[in-house]
């Protein structure tokens, strides 16, 4: 693997008796696209301005393409202009008395770029964000999602080592964040940037990025796939923070047959297997916690292997599916179903619950 744009080690940042940032360490390597995602508070947005220079870190390093930016230890400290990065923020600043044109070259009249070389670079840049032929509108005539694409070229006008995204969705509507989220994927691919995203957004995060870190009071929780830290969350955080989750409260069985797991008032049990349960004994108390579209309704009857017995309490229609409330095990869970799949209040369901993907812990 080859040497990471961007690298953190053990990098600190206070304020106040606050760690903003505490002991974070991780790595970005050459187009990939890496996000920050947790919710408001958390620190990945100072994590974001210790990267571009606009926050100072109080201990570790901070490493671009193999070259120290910030270390306390020794004072050194390179300047923002210096650190050839791109930068797209929330408000965008776009300035309303300039030209998209004029917006766009800003970075590089201040590195004091010849007029032929401005031209060029700029046209180009408006190009590869589908803004060609507007160069001379002003800033104030254009759309939302058109002045975000202004901020993303003047971001690439000067092929930084890395793109910083600071939450560049927010101020879009629904259907047009939708849009931007492919433009940006797509261009990002095509370009093989290197790009920082910073978002709570859970669905930004899990569509475009190549990995995630889900950031916790100053920490990282886990770094990984999308998939990755969906399916296999490493801490109660990152599985209650990531979609929802339902739990089940139930005592540990095991004998020679096997381990299962069985499930408060007589609602039923399910398998488990030794690794789930090895840190368990037997009787013990634990929680079953799995995700609600990991959950089947189907109808009721006897209770079969890895089903508990429920009852409908209550049915909402949502045009393309149904929301269901099920009282099950002492709890009522909030499960969805297809329309095909049509139960009534007050029937008796069974809810089919896959071992695989159960996450088992003592309570």
């Amino acid at each position: 693997m080859s040497d990471p744009v961007l690298e953190f080690r053990a990098v600190i940042k206070r304020f106040g008796a606050l760690n903003a940032v505490d002991g974070v360490s991780f790595s970005i390597q050459s187009g990939e696209l890496f996000t920050l995602l947790g919710p408001s508070g958390c620190g990945k947005t100072t994590t974001l301005r210790l990267v571009a220079g606009l926050e100072e870190p109080d201990g570790g390093e901070i490493l671009l393409r193999g070259s120290a930016v910030a270390v306390p230890a020794r004072g050194l400290f390179l300047a923002p202009e210096k650190r050839q990065l791109g930068m797209v923020f929330q408000s965008y600043a776009i300035w309303p008395h300039l030209s998209v044109f004029e917006n766009v070259a800003f970075p590089l009249r201040v590195r004091k770029e010849s007029n032929e070389k401005v031209r060029q670079r700029v046209l180009h840049a408006l190009d590869v964000v589908g803004l060609d032929g507007l160069a001379e509108r002003g800033a104030t005539q254009l759309s939302g999602g058109q002045q975000q694409r202004v901020a993303l070229a003047r971001a690439l006008v000067y092929e930084p080592a890395i793109l910083l995204l600071d939450e560049p969705l927010s101020n879009l509507d629904a259907k047009l964040r939708e849009q931007m989220r492919v433009e940006i994927r797509t261009l990002q691919k095509k370009l093989g940037l290197t790009v920082l995203y910073v978002t709570h957004d859970q669905a930004e995060a899990m569509t475009l990025s190549d990995r995630i870190a889900v950031v916790n009071r100053g920490r990282f929780e886990q770094i990984g796939a999308p998939e990755e830290v969906y399916e296999k969350p490493a801490t109660a955080f990152v599985a209650e923070f990531l979609g929802r989750t339902v739990s089940f409260e139930g005592k540990v069985i095991k004998s020679a047959a096997g381990c299962w797991i069985e499930f408060a008032e007589g609602a039923g049990r399910c398998a488990l297997d030794g690794a789930a349960s090895a840190a368990l004994t037997d009787g013990a108390m634990a929680r079953v916690f799995t995700r609600p579209e990991d959950v089947e309704i189907i109808a009721g009857g006897g209770i079969d292997a890895n089903h508990l017995a429920g009852t409908i309490e209550q049915v909402a229609y949502l045009g393309d599916r149904f929301e269901y409330h099920v009282k099950a095990a002492g709890i009522t869970l909030v499960l969805l179903a297809p329309k095909k799949q049509r139960f009534h209040t007050g029937e008796v369901v069974q809810l089919a619950l896959d071992p695989a993907r159960l996450h088992l812990r003592p309570v």
